[in-house]
């Protein structure tokens, strides 16, 4: 995953276009791309199965399942032309895969002797409850969960970022201005709380924003196998956050 791509120096070979080059052919390093994508990007499938309307105990089992066969059955050689994105083929390979369950075995005979991935499906049951009504679909429910997902891995890098410069408290402070919290405190309030000016809180919270955009950028990047697809990725993600 080091070999840059042309263009902004921040994309480089990505976890997505490593494993969907690879389609067909394994390898450690590419099981390895795909399960970090899957341990990123579990809990969009989950609440899609979920609203699905299966329980949430044959949800959890259903996840591990696909999740078990996508990294030990070659799933990949079935990827529709889209594949380009991790987000598109992930959704079309569940339906069908979810489709093909109801036919098969109850929930106790599911999954077994297959390696499982280290989830928290408590947690992902206590986020599935606080789900929109139930007029979402599940396909709407994925898009939403897979935009938030990013987001939320994209703030998690940023705070790790600030950490390791020593200015945690600062992101703590400013980081309202990215996740859109109502009630802001006034910028010479914070200034006061950071013992500085009114003028340089205003350049960290400039700072801070274009930072999160480029993180965003470089989280979506992951995702799809070409760099021209970031932005129409990202605007399709918007878009699924507004509710479109």
């Amino acid at each position: 995953m080091s070999s840059s791509t042309s263009g902004d120096p921040q994309f480089h070979t990505t976890h997505w276009s490593m494993v969907a080059a690879a389609a067909g052919e394994g390898g450690e390093a590419t099981r390895l791309a795909l399960e970090e994508l899957c341990q990123a990007y579990w809990y969009p499938l989950y609440a899609f199965i979920r609203r699905n309307g299966h329980s949430a105990e044959d949800a959890r089992d259903l996840t591990q399942e696909f999740f078990a066969m996508l990294l030990e059955k070659g799933y990949l050689g079935d990827a529709d032309p889209e594949r380009g994105r991790f987000r598109s083929f992930l959704l079309t390979a569940a339906r069908r895969f979810v489709t093909k369950q109801h036919e098969k075995a109850n929930a106790q005979k599911r999954g077994g002797g297959r390696r499982a991935l280290s989830i928290d499906f408590a947690d992902g049951e206590s986020r599935y409850q606080r789900e929109p009504a139930d007029e979402w679909t599940a396909e709407r429910i994925f898009e939403r969960r897979w935009a938030l997902t990013l987001l939320e891995r994209s703030l998690a890098r940023m705070k790790e970022e600030y950490e390791a410069e020593g200015k945690l408290r600062q992101f703590e402070i400013l980081k309202v201005f990215l996740t859109g919290e109502s009630g802001a405190p006034p910028m010479v309030q914070l200034a006061a709380q950071l013992d500085t000016t009114e003028g340089a809180i205003k350049v960290a919270v400039h700072r801070l924003r274009q930072k999160y955009r480029e993180l965003l950028r470089a989280t979506i990047a992951q995702t799809i196998a070409a760099e021209e697809d970031v932005e129409d990725e990202l605007a399709q993600l918007l878009a699924a956050l507004r509710g479109n």
